[in-house]
């Protein structure tokens, strides 16, 4: 018992003292429409840059199909990559376990949630904060996630950043089209932590539309009622 209560007091411990250094970094707020253009060009960012190493396991393809308006043979062009994946089954990474443990230190996490746990800030302002680290096995180091093990993988698109934060090495593409791209991962991401908000935003104005006609009509009702009473 006492060891099991050392373990959660270290835990305890060892998680404020990183939510404490985490929090030292300003968070920054990332502007976007969740619609579906945003989602289809967060899919496919994903699918190219991260999906190697993270896995969505709680997500299928055939609900992102449903959910994007694609049809089978679209998801299956644009998103399956791996040679074993299935319409109706999970997105799944291509890269061993064992090999991630060993090439990283620690086998990449699922990312299904992760916006779900982090927040949506928290999420934008990582990606954002990468920077060249010799003393890292990666060769970088992140502002928010401090020795986090892995590497920037958008520093060809958005380029190479010191520690403050200064662009010392440009990349591929201008800030503000490197800014849509991290903001694309984003929205991506809070969409595979709760795929329900398309259906809800779907039907939002639709429901708006119902209790307005329903609003008018118990108005209406109500006048009706009145009249006769007096």
């Amino acid at each position: 018992m006492r060891y099991a209560v050392a373990l959660i007091a270290l835990w305890a411990m060892t998680s404020a003292a990183a939510h404490a250094q985490e929090a030292r970094v300003s968070l920054q707020t990332p502007h976007y429409s969740f619609d579906r253009q945003t989602l289809l060009r967060g899919a496919k960012e994903f699918v190219d840059r991260c999906q190697t190493c993270h896995t969505l396991k709680y997500l299928r393809y055939s609900r992102v199909g449903e959910d994007l308006g694609l049809k089978e043979s679209q998801v299956k062009k644009m998103l399956m990559v791996p040679a074993n994946a299935e319409y109706h089954g999970a997105m799944l990474n291509t890269m061993p376990a064992k090999d991630a443990a060993r090439w990283f230190g620690v086998s990449p996490p699922d990312l299904t949630l992760v916006a779900r746990y982090r927040g949506t800030d928290w999420l934008y302002t990582y990606l954002k904060s990468f920077y060249r680290d010799p003393s890292r096995p990666s060769g970088w180091n992140n502002r928010v996630f401090p020795h986090v093990a892995m590497p920037d993988v958008l520093a060809m698109a958005g380029g190479q950043r010191d520690k403050e934060g200064k662009l010392v090495k440009a990349g591929s593409l201008s800030p503000k089209q490197y800014d849509r791209l991290v903001s694309d991962l984003t929205a991506w991401l809070q969409y595979t932590s709760d795929p329900s908000k398309v259906q809800r935003m779907a039907l939002g104005p639709w429901v708006i539309a119902f209790l307005l006609v329903l609003s008018v009509l118990a108005y209406l009702l109500k006048k009706d009622y009145w009249r006769a009473v007096h």
